[in-house]
């Protein structure tokens, strides 16, 4: 199967599809790769080491695109949308609940589009996000540090405080991959943490993790507005897979927070879990609304592209091999957590949470695949 890695267009992704292991790899099987000149440039690896793995490097977008399957790190910009077309399958993230947009340039091209973010292994977990919520979670803590410098409009509050000072104070909103190495890394930083969450069950394990270091509260009004006004550092890491994140912080309780409080909100793919949310980019990143800095960079790791390059790459080969060796159809069929990555085909969702978020009829995946 020819196999086609463009270059990221997204302002500030400098992440790449496949790295030159990945696409020694799939050569090896017998597949045929191309990626556009420039493409693996921002971290380090040149048109020469995809040459040596065994690529075919290409002048144009065109003609990366014009694979039989495209292999991408963010959803298509409309500059891309005309290298969408019928006989094509689209492996990337994809976001596309507050994407209307997207969603329907999808549609009109008939294309086979598999998000990473709905993908799910055997246990129902999320194998494709997992690793770049990972870094999203550590990144949080960090970029939250930073802006609650004084110099970058923030409170002046150092997270870790120091002896005869008390520590920040961090709220982080979810207990998933976000949330778990937000916490880590607001712990280690020395912080007050608390944690918000519906899991009872994912409670109960941090709590053990960090031997009653952080205090965790089972999510509801009450827990959610008085621990949001006395933060320093709130954490949006809430998620609802192919589905709009859960608006749970309005602007009311935004008055209430401390001013040169900040927000990350890590749920802004999926529409951010704060009302007064719009996604910003690594060149403008925050704004403020009544007085607390809100973060709402839609590509986080994108910040870090080597790492998430790297990270991403090692979990997303084994599907690669599984689409390009036995074709869309047979890799769905055969693994229904693939299955449940196919949000568009053929003009149709194909994704309930999805087809729901966007206000448009749901048509089940199985018939597209099915023997």
């Amino acid at each position: 199967m020819r196999i086609g890695i463009p270059a990221e267009i997204k302002s500030g992704e400098f992440r790449v599809g496949l790295v030159p292991a990945s696409v020694q790899d799939l050569c090896a099987a017998g597949h045929d790769v191309v990626v556009q000149t420039g493409a693996g440039a921002p971290i380090g690896f040149s048109d020469a080491d995809y040459a040596a793995a065994g690529a075919r490097v290409v002048a144009s977008a065109a003609e990366a695109w014009a694979a039989e399957l495209v292999v991408k790190v963010k959803e298509p910009q409309a500059a891309e949308f005309g290298f969408l077309r019928q006989d094509q399958v689209l492996f990337t993230y994809l976001h596309l609940a507050p994407d209307l947009r997207q969603a329907e340039a999808l549609q009109r091209a008939g294309c086979v589009a598999i998000a990473y973010e709905t993908v799910t292994d055997r246990d129902g977990q999320l194998p494709l996000l997992a690793p770049m919520s990972a870094v999203a979670g550590r990144m949080a803590v960090q970029v939250g540090a930073h802006f609650l410098e004084k110099t970058h409009g923030g409170r002046g509050i150092l997270l870790g405080g120091v002896p005869g000072v008390a520590p920040g104070r961090v709220t982080v909103l979810g207990t998933g991959t976000v949330a778990a190495h937000a916490v880590r890394m607001a712990v280690g930083l020395g912080a007050e943490v608390t944690v918000i969450g519906r899991t009872p069950k994912r409670l109960d394990a941090l709590d053990r993790e960090y031997h009653g270091r952080i205090r965790t509260l089972i999510a509801g009004m009450t827990a959610i507005e008085e621990s949001v006004r006395r933060a320093d550092l709130v954490i949006g890491a809430v998620l609802q897979p192919g589905g709009p994140a859960p608006k749970l912080i309005d602007r009311a309780l935004l008055k209430t927070m401390q001013r040169g409080a900040v927000i990350v909100d890590v749920a802004i793919d999926q529409g951010g879990c704060c009302e007064t949310s719009h996604p910003t980019t690594h060149a403008d990143p925050v704004f403020v609304e009544e007085g607390v800095l809100h973060y709402c960079v839609a590509n986080m790791p994108g910040a870090v592209p080597l790492t998430s390059t790297l990270a991403l790459g090692n979990a997303t080969l084994p599907y690669l091999r599984a689409l390009a060796g036995k074709g869309w159809k047979q890799a769905l069929r055969d693994d229904p957590g693939l299955a449940a990555g196919l949000n568009v085909c053929a003009g149709q969702i194909t994704h309930r949470a999805v087809a729901e978020a966007l206000r448009k009829n749901f048509t089940s995946a199985g018939g597209f695949f099915a023997a």
